[in-house]
């Protein structure tokens, strides 16, 4: 070949590869288009979706609370005529989940078929930025989705944080399954971790014959199984309409993960074309950079003879090294979440620093801190060494709220040990606790009576899974406004589970020393000692009082005696002026049926009597409408007070002029 025609050659395999990396066309009935790997003028996106220079698609960027739209350029037409139906149609997309953790993600992505590409309503999280809590599910939204999750959430019916689902119309699953593919060797089930930062294949297949809809997935480059994940039967013809859009939507929340499109192909009426997999863009590193197999093998070589020349000095920092290590007992690798190691929580409070300390409880100091890595605000509770909180209470916490996934609980993100000194990550709530904003602690506004009722909602729904939903019951035992905290959006997380106690379901809990906050105790703990569901439902009608009224449970009155927050309630009952107890800074703002519910079932939550308590889940149900209050009068209740006051002797416990009944200690956390 001559030295003219080698340019040309060259010229003309570049551009053949440049027209394969995108075959996209529509003919007739047929409407189909493959990518392998993307540029800027594919799709159209918006959000926080960008195309990289190298083709990927990135619906998220790793920022917090953020949402990620992509969607084919021109919509499609689905329905077939005169009849109006949906066609058959098939997708296949190649993705990667990457998150800062290997063990943890910040909600997943979904591929979706809409009538339109507008979702400016939607939220960020648990929404997948494609609806809202007021419209999840509503009909008008005409949309259909094959989502992959990495978070279970219990208000979707989640099956579990690591799944695979289709839906319609919002982000409850027609049907779903853990993610994973059947292997065609042996027919056995393999599972896949979504956020395991390798890529995998999806395929979608819809059957109008038979209104059925099919669902495979397996590794990059493994080929499409013959036995599918699931399949589900629906009718699409009345969600997806005559013309529309494709794509992908995908929200974070507050955990550093970005999520990643490399293929994508589609058909109408047919199989969706193949994804040259070998051509495919290359994902970004995410994690610590693997030592290269070079310096594998020459770095023991190197030590040795370096630690021959030096044995002094090794030895040296050696024994200084074993001074601070870190403690690890069995407990922890059963039981333990991410691990942090101390430089970590050390650099990301800037050496503990009192311009990032939160609070100072009974239990020890709160810091505020951004991680060095990944760039996550947390907050890190130092206990400290003369606290009563031992480490009996430390595993405590860490085992229960570690494990334990709800919209309204603080997470713990992890923990660490170090020569006594005891450290727990949690989620940050940037807009503090309850209390600073009920009493106008450092300069915060009053709450808004929507405020207070979403909060108390939030609490409940929140005590009815620890009570009844988890694998086993936790009790929380200190239930009050400064240990309920809340985030950007106002939302209410209940935290501090350093007292919490868990034990199985129908079991009987064990005695134990009474501990808590003084006014929020249950009375029969002075019988019994022992935690129940019912001493949290105690404790969670005092907050409701305290939250309505704007007081706190006991209180000094203008004779310089202690006033009991129940007490004054009950007597403005009997003299029919209840509502002249809510609290008189919302200036009448507030509606008057939630707020006559939030006393009177203040009241009975709170009745010194625990089997005239309700459960927590029928508190959620009186809350949500879905069941009417008990008939009971201000007398009854005044008499059962006074009565269980008197007899049983309960008076200094409750106003909490004595530390302690009988041999019982009680052990109070402070405001």
């Amino acid at each position: 070949m001559s030295s003219n025609t080698k340019p040309v050659s060259m010229l003309l395999q570049l551009l053949f590869l440049s027209l394969n990396l995108l075959a996209a066309f529509t003919t007739g009935d047929a409407q189909q288009f493959v990518y392998s790997g993307f540029s800027n003028n594919d799709l159209v996106v918006d959000g926080g979706t960008t195309i990289t220079s190298n083709g990927l698609l990135q619906l998220t960027n790793g920022t917090d609370q953020q949402i990620g739209h992509a969607f084919y350029p021109t919509p499609l037409q689905f329905t077939r005529s005169p009849n109006g139906t949906v066609q058959s149609f098939s997708t296949s997309f190649v993705f990667a989940i990457l998150s800062v953790y290997t063990d943890l993600s910040a909600h997943g992505m979904a591929f979706v078929v809409a009538r339109s590409r507008n979702f400016s309503g939607a939220l960020p999280g648990q929404f997948l930025g494609l609806t809202n809590i007021q419209n999840n599910g509503n009909t008008s939204n005409h949309f259909f989705t094959v989502e992959l999750d990495t978070i279970e959430n219990k208000e979707f019916n989640d099956i579990n944080a690591n799944h695979a689902g289709t839906n319609v119309n919002g982000l409850t699953s027609l049907n779903s399954s853990s993610a994973g593919y059947y292997a065609d060797e042996d027919g056995k089930f393999r599972n896949l971790s979504l956020i395991s930062r390798e890529a995998m294949q999806v395929w979608m297949d819809y059957d109008d014959t038979v209104s059925s809809i099919t669902v495979a997935m397996s590794p990059l480059k493994v080929a499409r199984p013959k036995k599918p994940l699931f399949t589900t039967t629906y009718n699409l013809t009345s969600v997806v309409t005559d013309v529309a859009y494709i794509g992908f939507s995908s929200a974070t929340g507050t955990i550093n993960t970005r999520h990643y499109v490399l293929g994508w192909s589609f058909n109408m009426n047919g199989p969706a074309p193949a994804i040259d997999i070998y051509r495919l863009p290359k994902l970004p590193r995410m994690g610590p950079k693997p030592l290269s197999k070079v310096l594998q093998i020459v770095l023991p070589i190197a030590s040795a003879a370096f630690a021959l020349a030096v044995g002094t000095v090794v030895f040296l920092l050696v024994r200084r090294h074993l001074k601070y290590a870190e403690l690890r007992e069995d407990w922890e690798v059963e039981f333990g979440p991410h691990r942090f190691s101390y430089k970590d929580l050390f650099y990301a409070t800037e050496g503990f620093k009192e311009k990032h300390l939160l609070g100072i409880g009974g239990f020890g100091r709160v810091y505020k801190g951004i991680l060095p890595v990944s760039k996550l605000e947390v907050a890190v509770k130092r206990v400290s060494h003369d606290s009563r909180q031992g480490m009996k209470e430390f595993i405590a916490e860490v085992v229960s709220i570690g494990r334990i996934q709800h919209r309204n609980l603080v997470r713990v993100l992890g923990y660490c040990r170090r020569r006594g000194e005891l450290f727990l990550v949690y989620e940050y709530m940037p807009s503090g606790s309850v209390d600073k904003y009920l009493y106008g602690i450092e300069g915060k506004p009053i709450l808004s009576w929507a405020n207070r009722w979403h909060i108390i909602k939030g609490i409940a729904s929140c005590l009815v899974y620890l009570h009844e939903e988890w694998e086993k019951v936790v009790i929380h035992r200190d239930i009050k406004p400064s240990n309920v905290l809340l985030d950007s959006d106002m939302n209410a997380r209940l935290g501090d589970f350093g007292l919490a106690r868990l034990y199985d379901h129908d079991t009987d809990p064990q005695t134990t020393h009474v501990v808590g906050t003084i006014g929020y105790l249950a009375p029969e703990l002075g019988h019994t000692s022992k935690a129940t569901p019912l001493t949290d439902v105690f404790s969670f009608g005092m907050f409701l009082l305290e939250i309505t009224c704007g007081r706190r449970p006991i209180s000094e009155n203008s004779q310089e005696s202690q006033c009991m927050l129940v007490d004054w309630v009950l007597e403005r009952w009997i003299s029919g002026s209840l509502l002249e107890t809510v609290d008189s800074r919302l200036r009448g703002n507030y509606n008057t049926a939630e707020a006559c519910l939030a006393l009177k079932l203040g009241l009975l939550c709170s009745h010194p009597f625990s089997n005239s308590r309700p459960t927590t889940r029928q508190v959620m149900q009186y809350l949500d409408g879905e069941m009417p209050l008990p008939e009971m009068t201000p007398t009854d209740m005044s008499f059962h007070m006074m009565a269980i006051m008197q007899n049983e002797g309960f008076d200094d416990y409750v106003t909490g002029s004595t530390a302690s009944i009988g041999t019982t200690s009680v052990v109070s956390s402070g405001r």
